[in-house]
Parts: C-alpha cells; sequence; structure tokens
C-alpha cells in the first residue's frame, strides 16, 4: 500500500472512474456508508471527513481507504483513487499520486516535505498562467514557492492568487468539509485575444459557453434555475444581467437562448467586449423534463444524452450546435 505512516491526517479525496450520474450516485452512497461527512465534487469526484469513522471501524485512514476501494471495485465496478491530507488542497494532490494501490496517505507531521519537491505547477488550484509566470521567476518547486515572500508572490500572480498560493504550497487550506453541499453555481468563460464588437461573434461565443455548461449540468444531475451573462468591455467595466428560466433546466438550449436574450435586450451599440462569462445558477437535482409539444425540440432533447456519451468517450470530439463552433478570437 502507499502510504507514509501517521494517522492524524484524517481527510479523504477520491476520484473515480464514473461514468454516469448513476454510478457517481452509488459512489457516493458507499461513501456514506463509511462516514456521513461526504462533500460531494461532480462529475466524478468527493471529499470526506473520516476522523470519527476511525474510532467506529478501529483502524487508520489508509486501511479504510482500502476497504473502501474494494467494496466500489466489488459492488459496483468502480476503480477508486484515495489521497489522505490534513486538508482538501494535500488529499487532492495525494489522490493523483496514489499509484497502483490506488491509496497515499500524507500524514500532517510529513506536509511540508512531502509538498517541497514536487513541480509547482503540481499544486492544487494553480492555473497554467500562474505556474508559468513563477517559473520566470525561477520558482520551480512548490518548497521554493512556500519559501518567497507572500508579498512577492502576489507582485508576481496577483494579490487574492498570490496569497491563496502561498498559503496552499505552505500546507495551509482551511476550508470545511461542507457535507451533502452540491455546487450552487457552474460557470465557464471565454476571452478574446482581442476586443470584439462583432454580435455573432459574442453569439457564437455564448454558444460554445452554454454548451459546455449544459454537459457539465447532465454529468451532475443538475438543473440551473436562472442563467448569468457577465460581460467584461475593454475598459474593464462589466455589466452583469441575469434571468430567470421558466422551469429548472440542465439542457443547453435553454442556457443559450436566456443568454441570446440578454444580449438583444441590452442592445451593446459599439461596446467593444474583451471577455464572456456565463453562469448557471441556484442549481437543484435535475427532474425529468415534461414532452414537449414541439416535435424539433422534443428530438433535440432525446439527442443531448448519445451526444454526452460519444463527448466523453471520444475526447476531443466537439459536439453541439454549429453555431458553436465559428472560429472565435
Amino acid at each position: 500500500m502507499a502510504e507514509i505512516n501517521g494517522d492524524r491526517a484524517t481527510i479523504w479525496h477520491v476520484r473515480s472512474e464514473a461514468d454516469s450520474p448513476e454510478q457517481y450516485q452509488q459512489l457516493l452512497k458507499l461513501l456514506a456508508r463509511f462516514t456521513p461527512a461526504v462533500q460531494p465534487l461532480p462529475p466524478t469526484a468527493a471529499l470526506a471527513q473520516v476522523a470519527g469513522a476511525l474510532r467506529v471501524h478501529g483502524c487508520t485512514a489508509a486501511e479504510l481507504a482500502a476497504r473502501f476501494r474494494v467494496q466500489a471495485l466489488a459492488w459496483y465496478a468502480l476503480d477508486t483513487r484515495v489521497g489522505i491530507g490534513i486538508n482538501p488542497t494535500v488529499a487532492a494532490m495525494a489522490s493523483t499520486r496514489a499509484g497502483g494501490s490506488g491509496v497515499l496517505h500524507v500524514p500532517a507531521a510529513n506536509t511540508a516535505a512531502w509538498l517541497a519537491p514536487l513541480p509547482v505547477y503540481a499544486l492544487h488550484g494553480i492555473t497554467r498562467k500562474h505556474a508559468g509566470a513563477l517559473d520566470d521567476y525561477g520558482i520551480t518547486t512548490i518548497g521554493r514557492l512556500a519559501a518567497v515572500p507572500e508579498g512577492t508572490v502576489q507582485r508576481i500572480v496577483g494579490g487574492k492568487a498570490g496569497r491563496l498560493l502561498h498559503q496552499r504550497a505552505r500546507g495551509i487550506d482551511p476550508r470545511p468539509i461542507l457535507a451533502g453541499r452540491m455546487p450552487q453555481s457552474t460557470s465557464a468563460q471565454h476571452t478574446f485575444e482581442r476586443d470584439v464588437i462583432d454580435h455573432d461573434l459574442m453569439r457564437a461565443v455564448i454558444s460554445r459557453l452554454t454548451t459546455t455548461l449544459g454537459t457539465r449540468l447532465r454529468s451532475r444531475g443538475q438543473a440551473a434555475t436562472s442563467v448569468t451573462l457577465l460581460l467584461r468591455f475593454a475598459g474593464g467595466s462589466d455589466l452583469s444581467k441575469t434571468r430567470r428560466l421558466p422551469e429548472p433546466s440542465a439542457h443547453t438550449e435553454d442556457l443559450r437562448d436566456a443568454c441570446h436574450r440578454i444580449l438583444r435586450q441590452h442592445g451593446l451599440q459599439r461596446g467593444r467586449v474583451r471577455r464572456i462569462t456565463v453562469i448557471a445558477e441556484d442549481l437543484l437535482p435535475d427532474a425529468p423534463t415534461q414532452i414537449s409539444l414541439d416535435p424539433a425540440r422534443e428530438a433535440r432533447l432525446r439527442a443531448e444524452p448519445v451526444m454526452d456519451r460519444l463527448a466523453e468517450r471520444f475526447t476531443g470530439l466537439r459536439i453541439g450546435p454549429a453555431s458553436a463552433f465559428q472560429r472565435v478570437s
């Protein structure tokens, strides 16, 4: 078993190969048999606090994780990887390095030593842009990032991001486990290489972003109650407009049409747009959609699960409305 001796770190980060919302729900139900403190990270992962469960089961966090993996495989044919750490960041990083045994336990006392030699781009939550900026300054490992003054990191990558990355490099992540709470919103955004005024181009980007969000919501078994369109203009100002959907929906065309209506109603005229963000908000568990009286719409809705499965099976395959694939810059 890939384990570092120790027993103070009791947070699990579980990665799975769940290939459907139903299988993901099976994963969550199995986790709940081990501990009630489970936070879903759809579509395939979860966090869990097992401190209380260890006393009940009379074993270490790594031993309990091994039992969980065996049951997931035996009951649901579901392979999992479990990282164990003192907080969500360390546990998430450990789950990517669990190796053949599928379990890696990083005890609290060894956290700094374990993080230090890892490349900076391996830090949980870091973006490629921020990792590249740090690399330009010779900060190539997490240990070096932890050793640099926080103010220096903030000057390199920005205030909020610099503070967050510096804390995580030092093994600090105070986020609690939010048991049973699914994400309440999800977003997608596109930044143009040049500021644009072309409404057709903006609509194409919105189509692409809502295709991404629709696929994500359906994979999580969630539906949006409202949609927000956020535009960042050339001068740095923002415009945010929210539209409530007639009924909760995870269907791409419902999200897209709502955003297109916002764009039409606002009348940007010659406003130069730099970035578009679409946010699906007030998420609820998805419910069966009433059969549409519009045959064309009904056909599109029935096609969505098929397209989702194709996109999942063939990585990189781009599926969606033709308008979503207009060339954008």
